[in-house]
């Protein structure tokens, strides 16, 4: 039985997967800055730059204090994998309800009154972390390609 079960497990080689979570944080990313660049393309432009600015800075700490562990932890646990891994595996199990937590999360603050311009900085702040920390995974793909 559960070898039948086994040829449809979607398995790519965990090289790949590491590409895989790099191209799904950077997708995140540029997604949460593009609403907050519309919101922002809405305000002022003296207000578009300090809350702009502010969003890259909490971006800068995110990525440092908070992803960099999450992305290095998730390399080790693909590198630690055998063989080929399910495409879902970039990220372990419990991280996916953490995800759709966070989606409605966003979903609520975007239909929330707080003024889009303050929600900027948070959007900024987390899709710029997941650009700079997709930066990770592509580095260490890289490397395994190479074979080092």
């Amino acid at each position: 039985m559960r070898l039948k079960l086994k040829k449809f497990d979607p398995a790519i080689d965990k090289r790949f997967l590491v590409a895989l979570s790099g191209i799904m944080w950077i997708i995140v990313g540029i997604a949460l800055c593009r609403l907050a660049f519309i919101w922002l393309s809405e305000s002022t432009a003296n207000n578009a730059v300090w809350f702009g600015a502010a969003g890259i800075l909490l971006s800068l700490l995110i990525h440092h204090f908070g992803f960099l562990k999450l992305v290095d932890k998730n390399i080790a646990r693909i590198a630690a994998k055998e063989g080929k891994v399910c495409i879902f595996g970039f990220q372990p199990w419990k991280s996916y309800l953490i995800i759709a937590i966070m989606i409605g999360m966003g979903m609520a603050l975007r239909h929330s009154a707080l003024p889009k311009h303050y929600l900027s900085i948070i959007y900024i702040g987390f899709g710029g972390a997941m650009i700079l920390s997709s930066l990770r995974y592509y580095r260490i793909f890289f490397k395994l390609i190479a074979g080092k």
